[in-house]
């Protein structure tokens, strides 16, 4: 199958930009996975490197800016509330959606952190395809929950912000799909990356936060 657009490539360490909630058109890119959210606090260890996978093939992308991401939780390229973290209570943050690309039959959301070499702290994968939606504050792991892969901290669902040291910038990629992914059960993020290589792409937005541990 053809390919469409793919995430920026993951950012240098302790080089913080400045994000905003955007659409990505069709590149090289690989793009990133996440993880998925868990109900309480537990914090985690120090994030590590995840091993690296096939990027997805590019085909057309929409229009620039009409794809979006955004959360209440946090303005994009802002600071992470303690809250959503493995200092807080470790919950997921509200994200909201709109402009999807026609024709996006699943969408795919993966969170990480291009500050320690795109260490994975949720995704959610096969999410229903249409062009507006939301995922609300805290989703849990149960069987009712949308589905969640695992994380790099190794368990299902949403690991929050735990940057060893310094400020981390945090990724929120929503990728359309044209289809959905092929997936079952909790896949870690090198199965969905690999999923995702042989899909149709065929847009992405994005939104970046910022968190320090003090």
């Amino acid at each position: 199958m053809t390919a469409a657009a793919t995430p920026s490539s993951p950012g240098s360490p302790a080089s913080p930009g400045s994000p905003a909630s955007s659409v990505t058109p069709a590149s090289s890119a690989s793009p990133a996975s996440s993880a998925s959210p868990v109900s309480s606090a537990s914090p985690a260890a120090s994030e590590a490197p995840v091993a690296a996978s096939a990027s997805p093939r590019a085909s057309a992308a929409p229009v620039a800016g009409s794809f979006t991401l955004a959360s209440t939780a946090f303005e994009a390229g802002g600071a992470i509330p303690r809250r959503f973290t493995c200092d807080g209570e470790d919950v997921s943050p509200d994200l909201t959606w709109s402009g999807a690309p026609d024709g996006t039959a699943a969408l795919v959301l993966t969170v990480d952190d291009p500050d320690a070499r795109d260490f994975v702290h949720w995704i959610a994968y096969n999410l229903p395809g249409s062009g507006s939606g939301t995922l609300p504050l805290g989703v849990s792991t149960a069987a009712t929950a949308p589905p969640q892969g695992v994380n790099d901290f190794g368990r299902e669902g949403w690991g929050g912000p735990c940057p060893p040291s310094g400020e981390h910038r945090y990724r929120f990629t929503l990728s359309a799909l044209a289809e959905p992914l092929e997936l079952q059960d909790a896949p870690t993020a090198v199965m969905v990356r690999d999923a995702m290589a042989g899909a149709t792409v065929l847009g992405q937005a994005k939104l970046e936060g910022r968190y320090r541990r003090r």
